[in-house]
Parts: structure tokens; sequence; C-alpha cells
């Protein structure tokens, strides 16, 4: 049994390796249906190209002025000294996109091109906006419409002539039919026109033009979603606007006009703030110059009245030295506080005293700076010495001797302090005095005259912002300075063809991989070897590739098909399993499979053939007594065979043995006649004696017998068998009963038992390839013969 030893250890060896080459040959043997997909995908992304509206992508850029990030505009630096620039107005990139993007701006820029209302003109295959070089224009005469319009409207314009048209709606309704230039009115919309323009040409006649309305927030929101507006990175003031359209030139005047409308309504806004001003300073102007004429008035006469010219300058040099007087008693206050500080300072433990204080005797901070200095040598050398350290003691000792000295210095200072504090105040006194001596009236001109001040010094400002106010508005500039204006390449952006078809590649391959995936995991039929290997413990003793040809005996001495060389494979195999079968009569070849339908029947004639070529002598045995199939499959009337056999003891093997034609050196005997017993029968001693007789004069006894799933016949006949054929039939039986074979291997039912594969798809492989013929050059004819998309999509 070395065959079945080896087959069942290569069998192991299978199912614990996964076999990588088998799965990806799973997929390549389909490569017709993969090549298929990814030419059709092709061809629909080519369609889809030719006929897709591209879109291109135009961007321009942006500096916003008078920012934290650009600084101050070349244009207004020259004016930064008057003021008129201040920290708090610059703008915030992160604002001013907000503010681009803004539904006022927006709706202006709809308004200023029209986006409102599309010409579509209408082609055989796919429709193009016209932009600007429209033959027509509609005209309506409510200017709000569109800010009021609820949904889209479209219009179906048929220009018959050059000088008459045909107005429809979406629904095929006739609204006008007439001449260009004429009102007309429409529902919903009110009186409109239809003009024609300069691009109006012969070409046009007899073609139709689609007019398209839009409601002013739909575009605006179409505008906000599409309009890309961002910095060119995050320390910059430089902004890059872009904008996506099927009409380049469209998407270059949008963004111009983006940035347009959004400097003038800079412009605007700063200019108004700037006339806000102008008249403001103006009323001011008007009411504070009414008061410094009344002031003026005042003085005027309080002079004339008291016969004084400039009194007052005295009485200014008077409040000038009491006011130098008053800080010099501060000073001096000053001064005597700190001496006072320092001695309680001086009287508290060791500790050192603050500099730099401020002391007019710079002998006193000397010292202090000395006293400070010994402290902190003293306690420096205290962290490394005791306190009886003649360093220490010898500093204490200088230390006390400073201390009593600046002692004396401050107490001899505070006394000098204290006599020159008397002093000052009595220089106050005699000043005030002086001041007290000035006429009541010269110290009521004095505040008349100091409202007059006020009073000029205020229309003075005034007058000054007013000059700033003018400039600032002569100098008005744009908010954005235009560094690139929109621009846009002829090389659309969308759609990208060389995504498109790789995405159709993909796409184009992996939808044949996803329908084989699903149709292979949804697949419960045995398919191929590996299937077998996989499932079951039966050694795999061949298999037999679909017979193309309509002939039912495919094995005589000429053919070279690769169904007979499948048998003569399995001839050989069959020897291996054979040879250790230790008997001197013949070998008995049991056949037998799942349910029916399996190819039992060719199986057993062409195997049974294909040893008769051998030169020995075989017989084949029909032996499945519920459902003959040997005489059926080889078209020849029912006749006499086991049945009788077993129930006439009379009736001799030779008289049921027969051949045919095709078979000349087979012997068969047929199932005979459907017994209402055939378990029984089979049960009976005349079985023992049919194989002693057959085994006796032939040198294999091939035997036909019945499904083992479906009755127990078999099974009773099992102990004749020396070999035992299992058909399963490739791409009919359920994988689930493989278990039936794998329970009688294991539980040793059948005895020598083995898996033949029948009706295999050769072009499925799977990697182990079902090419029989080796090369002889003997093609199947019939497989020639089919139409060449069978031939090719065989699979």
């Amino acid at each position: 049994m070395n065959i079945q030893n080896n087959i069942d250890n290569q069998q192991i060896n299978d199912n614990d390796t996964i076999n990588i080459r088998a799965e990806i040959e799973k997929y390549l043997i389909h490569w017709k249906w993969f090549l298929l997909g990814i030419i059709l995908s092709l061809v629909l992304a080519f369609m889809y190209l030719r006929y897709s509206a591209p879109k291109y992508s135009a961007s321009t850029t942006i500096m916003i002025k008078d920012n934290k990030k650009s600084g101050i505009s070349a244009e207004l630096a020259a004016f930064e000294d008057l003021g008129i620039i201040g920290g708090g107005s610059s703008n915030n990139p992160d604002n001013e996109i907000e503010i681009l993007k803004s539904r006022k701006i927006l709706g202006d820029v709809t308004k200023k091109l029209k986006l409102n209302t599309k010409y579509i003109s209408e082609g055989r295959v796919k429709n193009s906006e016209i932009y600007l070089k429209s033959p027509i224009s509609f005209i309506v005469e409510d200017s709000l419409l569109f800010h009021t319009l609820e949904k889209t409207k479209t219009f179906f314009v048929k220009i018959k002539s050059l000088t008459d048209l045909q107005v429809s709606d979406e629904d095929g309704n006739i609204i006008n039919n007439g001449t260009f230039d004429n009102t007309f009115e429409i529902e919903d919309i009110g009186n409109v026109k239809i003009d024609k323009t300069i691009f109006l040409e012969e070409e046009y006649i007899g073609k139709q033009i689609i007019i398209v309305l839009y409601p002013t927030d739909k575009i605006i929101d179409q505008l906000i979603k599409n309009v890309g507006i961002a910095p060119i990175n995050k320390n910059s003031s430089v902004l890059r606007l872009t904008l996506q359209s099927t009409v380049l030139k469209k998407a270059e005047d949008v963004l111009n006009a983006i940035v347009n409308q959004y400097n003038l309504d800079a412009i605007k806004d700063k200019s108004e703030v700037s006339n806000k001003t102008v008249e403001f300073i103006d009323e001011r102007l008007k009411e504070v110059g009414k008061e410094l004429a009344k002031v003026e008035d005042q003085v005027k006469n309080f002079k004339k009245k008291n016969n004084v010219t400039d009194i007052e300058s005295e009485a200014k040099l008077a409040l000038e030295v009491s006011t130098a007087t008053r800080q010099k008693i501060i000073d001096t206050n000053v001064e005597l506080n700190i001496i006072k500080s320092l001695k309680k300072q001086l009287n508290k433990p060791e500790g050192t005293l603050p500099p730099n204080l401020g002391l007019k005797d710079l002998n006193i901070a000397k010292s202090i700076n000395e006293y400070n200095n010994l402290l902190i040598t003293k306690n420096r050398l205290l962290k490394s010495a005791g306190s009886k350290n003649s360093a220490i003691i010898e500093i204490q000792s200088n230390i006390d001797n400073l201390k009593e000295a600046i002692r004396v210095s401050l107490d001899n200072q505070e006394k000098a302090v204290q006599f020159s504090l008397s002093n000052l105040n009595r220089e106050a006194r005699i000043t005030n005095s002086k001041i007290s001596s000035i006429p009541v009236k010269e110290r009521e001109f004095l505040d008349i005259a100091r409202n007059q001040e006020i009073i000029a010094t205020l229309y003075s400002y005034l007058l000054r912002k007013r000059e700033e106010t003018a400039i600032s508005l002569a100098v008005t500039v744009d908010n954005a300075k235009i560094i690139d204006k929109a621009y846009g390449s002829d090389i659309p952006v969308s759609p990208k063809k060389k995504i498109i078809f790789l995405a159709a590649i993909l796409l184009g391959a992996i939808i044949p991989f996803i329908i084989i995936y699903l149709r292979d995991l949804l697949d419960t039929k045995v398919h191929t070897k590996r299937d077998i290997q996989e499932l079951t413990s039966v050694p795999f003793i061949g298999d037999v590739p679909h017979n193309e040809t309509s002939q039912k005996i495919v094995v005589n001495t000429d053919a070279r098909s690769s169904t007979a060389e499948a048998f003569r494979l399995i001839r050989t195999n069959l020897d291996f399993m054979l040879s250790n079968t230790k008997t001197e009569n013949g070998k008995t070849i049991f056949i037998t499979s799942t349910t029916s339908g399996e190819g039992k029947s060719f199986i057993s004639i062409n195997l049974a053939a294909t040893l008769a070529l051998s030169g020995k002598k075989v017989v084949l045995v029909g032996m499945d007594l519920r459902a003959p199939k040997v005489t059926e499959y080889l078209g020849i009337p029912d006749r006499k065979g086991i049945t009788n056999y077993i129930t006439n003891d009379k009736l001799s093997l030779d008289e049921l043995k027969f051949r045919v034609p095709e078979l000349r050196d087979l012997d068969i005997i047929a199932s005979g006649v459907i017994p209402p017993n055939p378990a029984e029968l089979l049960m009976s001693d005349r079985v023992q004696q049919l194989f002693d007789e057959l085994t006796t004069s032939y040198d294999y006894v091939l035997v036909d017998t019945a499904p083992v799933n479906l009755v127990t016949d078999t099974l009773l006949i099992a102990k004749y068998a020396n070999v035992f054929l299992y058909i399963t039939r490739a791409n009919y039986l359920d994988k689930r009963l493989l278990t039936v074979p794998d329970t009688l291997y294991k539980e040793e039912k059948l005895p020598n038992m083995a898996i033949v594969l029948n009706d295999t798809d050769m072009s499925r492989g799977y990697g182990y390839g079902y090419g029989y013929g080796y090369g002889y050059g003997y093609g199947n004819v019939e497989e020639t013969k089919k139409p060449w998309y069978k031939r090719i999509f065989n699979n």
C-alpha cells in the first residue's frame, strides 16, 4: 500500500501548507474575464471623459494691507506721524477671509456678473455653458426677482430665425412665440424680454438655448462652498483664492470680482468713518469758535475796565517761586524721613542697611556700603569658623566702630536738614504773602485767561484733526493688494484622465475578482482535487476531465484525448494499489459513489475498456440492482443479468455475458430486472458463487454498485472487493457530502478505498494542471468546433 501511504502523506502536507500559487491561479484562470472587465471599464472611462464637462481651476493672490503680519501699507506710512493710523485698526487675515466669503460681497459679485442667469447650448450628447458670448440676453423688469425666487427656473428658447424665437418651459408648454426685443409675461417671473446680442449668427438658427434662472441665495451658497481662501502660510498675510468651474473665464472673473468688491467695500467703510468724523469736527469747531470769541471779549473788557496790561507776569513769577519752594520742602522732608528710617534700622540687631537712598552726604552712603560689606564678610566667615575666631572678632570690632560713626553722622545730618527745612518754611510764608497781596481782580483775570487758553487749545486741536481726516480721505486705498490677477490653466483639473483610467483599470479588475471570490465563497460544490484533500482523508487516485465529445466510450487503441489519458493514469495507479493484494485469482474493483448521477457507469465502462486494452481479461458487472445503468448507458435493450442469476440456480454466467462492437475485448454482465428485494438478494450465497467464478475466469472484475448514501446494497457486498473506487463528480456533489466517503474510509467499511474525481474542468486546474495528451497533437475535435466566444470564455 505504498501508493496509498504516499497519497495520505501528500494530502497532509497540502492541508498544512497554504498553496499561494493555487490561490493565485484560481483567479488567473479567469484572466479573460479580468481582461474583458478592464476593457469595458476603460471604454466606460473614455466615454465618461469624452462626454463629461471638464472643470478648470483659477486662482488669484492678494495681500491684506495694514495688519500685524504685513505691517503698515506703503501708501499710509507717510502719514503715520499724524496719528491717522492706529494699532487698533489693523486687519486680521483670518477675519478678512470671512469678509471675503461673506454673503454681502458674494451677493454683489453675483449681481455684477449676472450669475443668476446661465445660458446653455444644447448639444447632441452634452450641453455646454455659454459665457459672455450668448446669442441672446434674458432681461427681467423686477430687479428683486432673484432675491425672491424660491427655486430654479428653466426655459428653452428655440431660435427660429434672426428675428423670431419660441420660448417654452420645462414641461414643454409654449410661453411665447414671437420676435426678439418684445416684452412678455411669465408666471412667477413677471414681465421679461429676450434680446439678441451681437453674437447671434446664422449658425444658431434652428438650435435651442437653455436659460436657467437661479435664486441669489443658491448662487451665494455655491460660491461659499466652492471658493477656497487660505493664507500661503501661517505667518503670512498673503491669501490665495481658488475656484473651479467648467468655464475658465467665468472662474477668473468671479475671483477678480470678489477682490474688487472687497476693496470697494473696505474703501466705502473707511470713507464713511472719515466723513462722519469731518461732520462731527465741523460742528464742534462752530461751537468752540463761539466760546473762544466770548472769552476773548471778556479779556478785552477786563483789561480795559481795570487799566492793566501785563500784571499777570508778576503773579506768574510769584506762583513759580512758591511752587519751587514747595518742591524743596517736599524733598527736604523726604530726606529727613530717610535719615530717621536709617537711624531706626541702625538701632535694630545687626543687618545690612539700604544704600543709595539719595542722601546728600556722600560720606554716609560710603560708610553704609563699608558697613554692609563687613557684615557680608562676617556672615561668610561664620559658615566655616566659630564666633571666637580672631578674624571674626576683629571684623565685629570694625562693625561696631563703623556703626557708631554712621549714627553720629546721621544725627549731624538730621540737624542740618531740620535747619534747612525751617528756612524753606520761612521762605514759603514770605512767597505766600506776596501772592496774597495780588489784587483780587488780577486773580479773576487769571481765571479768565486760563479759560481762554483751554478753549483756544481745543480749537487748535479740532483744526488739526480736521486736516488729518481730510488727508486720510485723500489717501484711502484698497484694503487688499493684488499680487496676481486671477489666472487658470487650460488644462482641466477635473476629471483627471490618469486617475480615471487608473480607477477604471482597478475597477475592471476588482469587479471580476469580487464576483469570482463571492462565487467561490458561496459555491458548495466539489471542483478540484484540492477540495477533496481538504475535506477528506481518503486517498486520491486520479481525475477524469470533462468529456467534450458525444462519445460514451472514450477509450480505444487510437484515443489520445485528455479523458483517455486520464483513464490510463488511473489504470497505472490501480496497479500500485493492487500490487499488495495477495490473491492468485483476479482482482475485484468495485465502483460506487455518494449519490446517483456522478458518472459511475461512465467510469466503470471506460475503466474496464482501459484495462482490457492492456491485454487482460476483464469483465464488467452491473450490480446496481435498483437503478441499472450499464445497458441504458450503452444504449442496448434490457436483458438478463445478476438479478436473474441470483434467483435462478440453473442460470450460468456464460448465458449472461455479452459484448458490444466498441468493446470487443470486454465481457459485460448486466444487472437484470429490477427486483423488489435487492438487499436480500445480495445477501444470497449465489453472490459468493458469482465472485468465485468471476475471479477465477478473469484478471479484473469491475463491479458497478449502487450509491452508498442512498442504500446499503454496496456495503453488503463490500467484502468481495479488493479495491473500492469512490466516484465523486466535480461541479455536482455538495462538499458537505464528502463526509460520507470520509466516514466510510475511517471506519474501514469499504476496503482499500480511493477517490476518483469525475468530470473535472480542465480550465480550472487550480494549480494541479489537468493537461493530458503530452503534446501528441491530438486536439479535441469537438472543442475546435465550438464558437470562438465559447472557446475563449469557456470558464
